[in-house]
């Protein structure tokens, strides 16, 4: 799974928990490295995309990320730690495949990355 969040402490608490599950975890701090990593390193199975990041956001990158043919089917889950019934709407029109809130819940994630396989 590749975790793309600006803030390292959500990366390592996150990365943690699903790793203790066997999900091994590649991170981002921005979306311009998220897009390098989905194309150099294969394998990636899912994208957990923070939608607030500074320069370009969550919601540009999965366009960008969706713009690629090859990524077409990837499951991307956006993230905010904003509530608003909007935030959710703009995820899935930018190519989201679903959407959470932080606090992530562990569980909760992984009932959905089951979800989409």
């Amino acid at each position: 799974m590749l975790l793309v969040d600006d803030d390292p402490n959500n990366n390592y608490a996150l990365g943690a928990a699903l790793g203790q599950k066997g999900i091994q975890v590649l991170s981002a701090p921005s979306g311009k490295d998220a897009i390098r990593l989905l194309e150099e390193v294969t394998g990636i199975d899912a994208v957990l995309m923070d939608i607030m990041m500074p320069g370009m956001d969550g919601l540009e990158t999965i366009r960008r990320i969706r713009s690629n043919p090859r990524f077409e089917h990837l499951p991307i889950i956006a993230v905010t730690a904003k509530a608003l019934d909007q935030d959710r709407e703009d995820g899935l029109a930018a190519g989201a495949t679903d959407y959470m809130k932080k606090p992530i819940d562990v569980k909760e994630l992984l009932k959905k990355l089951q979800q989409l396989k």
